[in-house]
């Protein structure tokens, strides 16, 4: 944990780095509007609506939307801990640079597997859901779907980040509406009150009503951050945002703030307008909004989400893919690994990144997927817990003077935070704590026979030379 970090200086940007080359920067090219795009549309709100929130209603009935709230609330002290770092450390490296940095290379290291973990599993969890609101109009083999969700979601990777900030915007756009729709029909057609958000009752396959307990309401914070973790972009994309010591806090608040009602606000209202218990609990919102309205306009609210899908790829592509850059340009892996990530095409992306982003993520695709989502809860909390950490330690040394966003109630915010994940992980299901941890031990390992005696020359995290004045 003393093993601490200096600031690399940076070079002038170049398409084809060598290993004993100078770091590579990426080109600050888009303010706070298109960088707020580009992280909600990694949020995705519309598609976690529809494609992660069904499977909390599945489990937990009723309390769903009481699950998102306190998720919500914890990511207001988890994005706190992010605004602060993430203006100290404005780097593509997202957590690993500023825990890091913060914390120590080993704590650096581990996060930077917890968040590759989570990179890699998030887009094909939400392109796989692809097929079903595809299905009003073509009926296609869900993996499938997926996969192809995540080749062109390459494609666009590939593009100038401008371009795909106003692109993702337009679908963005399209998403919001989505939600709202259903929103609106749900309460239109509410069958119960407000008091059944608290009512903590759940339907089994039965369709017998059993009870919703406090522990399984904690189990589901695991998927309740997952919910809204996409605002973490924000600190990724910092090293390409215009003057990130002001723009990157805004971005992840504005961000929590924005997705947190998009999403919340539709499930308050599928709650109470669910026909009964066992179809609330089915979690089928299509056949939902068809039955609040008609076919016609479920049809629109699923070529919405279809295209929401497809957007969050996008994103979550382009984010993905800065992660291996800058692992990359620390030197994480062997020479030659290092030189091709780091590569750079003609619009300015990591090509070779993106690529070994997309094309693992279709192939998981046709992996099972309570397998995918368990591992992913258990990794974002995992994560979350070491952020807090370096955040409880981002006021020493020379730290303390430098100019950046402060969160308040600091110290007490980030040993809370500390506290609670560390509950939430304990309970968790055994096997995906098995998964995640077998393979933070085999990163461990790597760390002490690779990184560690190699440490003038490998692991280097560097901040951008304009970051750190």
């Amino acid at each position: 944990m003393t093993d601490t970090l200096r600031p690399v200086e940076t070079a002038v940007l170049d398409s084809a780095p060598t290993e004993t080359g100078n770091p590579q920067t990426l080109k600050r090219s888009i303010g706070v509007v298109g960088g707020t795009l580009l992280t909600l549309s990694c949020v995705t709100p519309a598609s976690t609506l529809f494609v992660v929130v069904p499977d909390l209603f599945s489990s937990l009935g009723t309390a769903t939307a009481l699950t998102i709230a306190i998720g919500s609330l914890l990511c207001v002290a988890v994005a706190f801990c992010y605004s602060e770092l993430g203006t100290l450390i404005p780097s593509a490296g997202g957590e690993y640079a500023m825990v890091s940095t913060m914390a120590g290379r080993l704590a650096g290291w581990l996060v930077f597997v917890l968040s590759l973990l989570v990179v890699m599993i998030v887009p094909p969890v939400i392109a796989i859901g692809t097929a079903d609101y595809l299905s009003p109009i073509v009926h296609l083999n869900p993996a499938m779907a997926g996969a192809g969700v995540m080749l062109l979601a390459t494609l666009a990777g590939l593009l100038d980040l401008r371009a795909n900030a106003w692109i993702t915007g337009i679908f963005l756009v399209l998403e919001v509406i989505a939600a709202a729709l259903v929103a609106v029909l749900g309460f239109a057609h509410s069958h119960r009150g407000a008091g059944s958000l608290v009512s903590m009752r759940v339907a089994d396959s039965g369709g017998h009503t059993n009870t919703v307990t406090a522990m399984m309401v904690v189990s589901g914070l695991a998927i309740a951050l997952f919910i809204t973790q996409g605002f973490s972009t924000a600190v990724y994309l910092s090293e390409e945002l215009e003057n990130p010591r002001r723009n990157v806090a805004r971005t992840v608040l504005a961000t929590l703030a924005i997705s947190t009602v998009i999403i919340l606000v539709p499930v308050v209202a599928i709650t109470m307008g669910a026909s009964d218990l066992s179809v609330l609990s089915g979690g089928d919102i299509s056949s939902m909004v068809t039955a609040w309205s008609n076919s016609a306009v479920s049809t629109f609210v699923s070529l919405c989400v279809a295209l929401a899908i497809i957007n969050a790829g996008i994103v979550m592509v382009i984010q993905n893919s800065r992660v291996l850059f800058a692992s990359a340009r620390d030197k994480a892996w062997p020479g030659p690994v290092n030189n091709a990530l780091s590569r750079l095409g003609r619009f300015g992306s990591p090509w070779v990144a993106t690529l070994l982003v997309g094309v693992p993520g279709a192939a998981l695709c046709f992996v099972n997927l309570d397998t995918l989502y368990g591992v992913t809860g258990v990794s974002v909390t995992a994560m979350y817990l070491l952020v807090a950490v370096a955040a409880l330690l981002s006021r020493r040394g020379h730290h303390r003077h430098t100019p950046a966003w402060r969160m308040p109630l600091w110290p007490a915010m980030p040993i809370l935070l500390i506290a609670v994940l560390a509950y939430v992980l304990s309970q968790q299901e055994t096997v995906y704590l098995v998964w995640t941890g077998g393979i933070t031990a085999v990163a461990t390992l790597y760390w002490a026979f690779y990184l560690r005696p190699r440490r003038d020359t490998r692991w280097l995290v560097s901040i951008p030379e304009d970051a750190q004045a």
